[in-house]
């Protein structure tokens, strides 16, 4: 059974850094997509960033380019989402997610992940 364990997250004043690891077990973690999303309250769970199976591609939405970076680390069966320039509607639960389905294609649809971690809280103050 593929098991996510997010962590990394917490309360940072507006500017600050935060950074999130996704650790993934129960099979061979270079075969697997991975993305992160974020869900505000009220709000629909969205597409942060993704990195493909190589971590040669990685996806971003608009909103974190430039201050978020994705990366990961194959030999740890870890996925980090590196947060800098935090803005208060950065505030959300963080999710990272992950796939085998797909080559080195990176999906931005939660219906395209199987596989989901429980989440982590980002709270960014203003």
């Amino acid at each position: 059974q593929v098991q996510l364990v997010e962590s990394g997250g917490g309360l940072v004043q507006a500017g600050g850094s935060l950074r999130l690891s996704c650790v993934v077990s129960g099979d061979i973690f270079s075969r697997y997509m991975v993305g992160w999303f974020r869900q505000a309250l009220g709000k629909e769970r969205e597409f942060v960033q993704g990195i493909s199976r190589s971590g040669r591609s990685t996806s971003n939405a608009d909103s974190v380019k430039g201050r978020f970076t994705i990366s990961r680390d194959n030999a740890k069966n870890t996925v980090f989402l590196q947060m800098n320039s935090l803005k208060p509607e950065d505030t959300a639960v963080y999710y990272c997610a992950a796939d085998r389905r797909y080559d080195d294609f990176i999906s931005r649809s939660t219906k395209a992940y199987d596989y989901w971690g429980q989440g982590t809280q980002v709270t960014v103050s203003s």
